[in-house]
């Protein structure tokens, strides 16, 4: 089975958070994983293709 070029980002981003958090998951719970950033990866996608009114602001910038 060939991987995707996202699949193969989310397994690279599963493996750096693995070590930044100082996890250490067995390949079943890392694939399982995998499978539910997939899942939300694709629920999120139609909102990542609304087109915006390049005049919106994207973000307020809080100041203290």
């Amino acid at each position: 089975m060939k991987n995707t070029p996202a699949e193969l980002q989310w397994a690279a981003y599963v493996r750096q958070m693995e070590s930044v958090l100082a996890l250490e998951l067995d390949d079943e719970r890392r694939q399982e994983l995998l499978v539910q950033f997939s899942r939300i990866a694709q629920m999120a996608q139609p909102l990542m293709d609304l087109p915006l009114d390049p005049r919106l602001e994207i973000a307020g910038v809080y100041r203290a």
